[in-house]
């Protein structure tokens, strides 16, 4: 054999080896997100900007680059993200960073490990983050003069639908500025058949842990999409007598 056909088979050999280990890798990459469960995205962070309330992430997931926020998190390049519920807000722009962006993706449920249910997980409408609202046990606020209290509201629900009330408690989650609304959800200490918490929607800017007394309309079975149902709200709710 001379030295030509010898080198000419060490190229094929060398080209065959590249494109077995080319093949192997992208099959395992393959098979790796067929092991996410239904519905589970897995996005790597590529850049961050913090933000007094939020995080946001441009992230990378198969090859193609987009934004996430995320409640305030430290964070950094390379770190992987799961989740499942994200709502896209479309040229959402933010005052504090003075930017807006064409599209970004608002996470509900971002976690640092990948969780897989032990039973798939069968449709349903749910309220957003609702596993994370707990009872206060420590909260006890007063029914204001001509309001109600949440037990109230949600005992005789079909009574309210539609109109407006006055109902005080203490807020114990905020998001601000999704939909062009802020979102609070407020406690007063009483329940009706385990219902506590009361979602209002308001231009006012507020903090959690304040006492706070609105006055809105109220709403039943508001589905806002992406997951977002409310079997009660209170919406364009104007907020007065705060103390913190």
């Amino acid at each position: 054999m001379n030295k030509s056909k010898f080198v000419a088979i060490g190229v094929l050999l060398v080209m065959a080896i590249v494109f077995v280990m080319t093949t192997c890798f992208r099959g395992g990459k393959k098979d790796k997100a067929k092991d996410l469960p239904p519905g589970t995205h897995a996005v790597t962070v590529v850049d961050i900007t913090q933000t007094s309330n939020y995080t946001y992430l441009q992230v990378e997931e198969n090859d193609a680059k987009f934004w996430i926020a995320v409640v305030k998190r430290d964070a950094k390049k390379g770190d992987v993200i799961y989740y499942k519920q994200a709502m896209e807000m479309k040229n959402f722009a933010s005052r504090e960073l003075g930017k807006t962006f064409p599209s970004v993706y608002f996470v509900q449920d971002p976690s640092d490990k990948l969780i897989v249910p032990v039973k798939p997980e069968a449709p349903q409408a749910m309220t957003p983050k609702k596993a994370e609202i707990i009872r206060r046990t420590d909260i006890s606020v007063k029914v204001p003069q001509g309001g109600i209290s949440i037990a109230e509201l949600y005992k005789n629900r079909d009574k309210y639908a539609g109109k407006p009330i006055v109902v005080r408690g203490v807020i114990t989650k905020y998001n601000d500025k999704i939909m062009q609304k802020n979102w609070v959800h407020i406690q007063d200490g009483t329940d009706f058949s385990g219902k506590f918490d009361l979602a209002v929607t308001t231009s006012d800017s507020l903090t959690v842990g304040a006492t706070v007394t609105f006055r809105g309309i109220i709403a039943l079975n508001r589905d806002f999409g992406a997951g977002y149902v409310y079997e009660i709200i209170m919406e364009q709710a104007k907020s007065g007598d705060i103390t913190r």
